[in-house]
């Protein structure tokens, strides 16, 4: 077992064992507060550029399976945990999380204080960090000369590079409704769920123009959640085009790119919402779910005046915008993941909302 260590870019080091891939990794270091669910934030898109240091403290105890992937491949740039597993307990595992992420070229660390991490990072708030063997003098120079984050579009390195129609086993030609999915980051989640409620889907990469779009005769359209900034012009001016033109779902970053196109703002969070247990309050009805979320944007409420979006669900955490409708278009913006995947259900029917509208339409 190889001592290495995870630094901080606020000079901050961790200490710990290399598992997974024997390299080097860099990013934002940043923590998700679910009890399960490791093998769905491995293949998170909205996780690129990202290090994921779980706050559970054992991770990999079931293994890694065929069912639980959000997308084509791991997306994390490294792993940070407390304990690894790596003799896993299930019926469905078919390999440990050390093969997995060495099968994927994917750094780890294990061993690692994340209780201490943890509380650094909500503290201080998120940094970037590098997983390395060098000496924390020397590490910390070569990240410090590193790209931030927050100046690089990871969109369109987790986008599809081509069209494609989501077809599961089961799929029923004669489906409902077509809906169009523009593919910022999308979880397969998303696919599979308006797939069951009758959906007909064509995925699309995240820069094709609007006018294609609606030459695919959709029914609607959904933007998908994705990594990073959400100030990304070319998918603004997308979204600015399909507004009043379809009904549109927007999915996290999807939501964020609502409000942007609209004329409103977007925040960096001190250190996200990342998680499976984060109450939302719903304005219409008084009641609170417990979401899952990942992101580490937020819309700025005060902008959105005069725009005919409103709030229409609220964080019970920090007050943050958790979703906008519009007043008079069918628009349908969530900060949360309806799809939940790891996390509870209790917002799936946000699509069952998005497909009233597609029924009013």
């Amino acid at each position: 077992m190889k001592k290495v260590i995870l630094i901080l870019e606020d000079g901050s080091a961790y200490e710990g064992y290399r598992f997974g891939f024997e390299e080097e990794a860099y990013g934002e270091v940043v923590f998700n507060t679910s009890m399960a669910g490791y093998q769905e934030m491995l293949t998170d898109p909205s996780y690129a550029g990202q290090i994921v240091v779980p706050t559970y403290p054992l991770i990999g105890n079931y293994g890694i399976n065929n069912e639980d992937i959000e997308s084509r491949r791991i997306q994390v740039r490294g792993f940070v945990v407390r304990e690894d597993c790596p003799t896993p307990s299930h019926s469905g595992s078919i390999s440990t999380l050390h093969e997995y992420l060495n099968s994927n070229g994917i750094p780890g660390i294990n061993g690692v204080d994340t209780r201490a991490l943890t509380r650094r990072l909500r503290s201080a708030g998120v940094m970037m960090g590098m997983i390395t063997s060098d000496s924390p003098e020397g590490a910390l120079e070569r990240l410090r000369g590193l790209p931030r984050y927050d100046n690089i579009d990871f969109v369109t390195r987790v986008t599809t590079e081509a069209a494609y129609q989501w077809e599961p086993q089961g799929y029923d030609p004669a489906a409902s409704y077509h809906i169009v999915v523009v593919d910022c980051g999308v979880k397969y989640s998303i696919l599979r769920i308006l797939s069951s409620m009758g959906c007909a889907l064509t995925v699309v990469p995240s820069n094709t123009p609007a006018e294609y779009i609606l030459d695919m005769r959709p029914d609607g359209i959904v933007l998908s959640p994705g990594p990073g900034d959400p100030a990304l012009p070319y998918l603004e001016e997308t979204v600015r085009k399909l507004i009043g033109k379809k009904p549109i779902m927007g999915i996290c970053l999807g939501h964020q790119l609502i409000g942007r196109a609209f004329g409103g703002k977007t925040f960096k969070l001190k250190f996200g919402h990342r998680g499976g247990n984060h109450p939302v309050l719903d304005l219409a009805t008084g009641r609170v779910h417990i979401t899952a979320q990942n992101h580490g944007y937020a819309v700025d409420a005060d902008s959105l005046s005069h725009t005919g979006l409103e709030v229409s669900h609220i964080n019970l955490n920090d007050g943050t915008v958790e979703g906008l409708r519009h007043q008079e278009l069918p628009i349908l913006a969530i900060q949360y993941h309806s799809e939940a995947s790891p996390g509870p259900k209790d917002t799936v029917n946000s699509f069952e909302r998005f497909l009233e509208m597609v029924r009013g339409q």
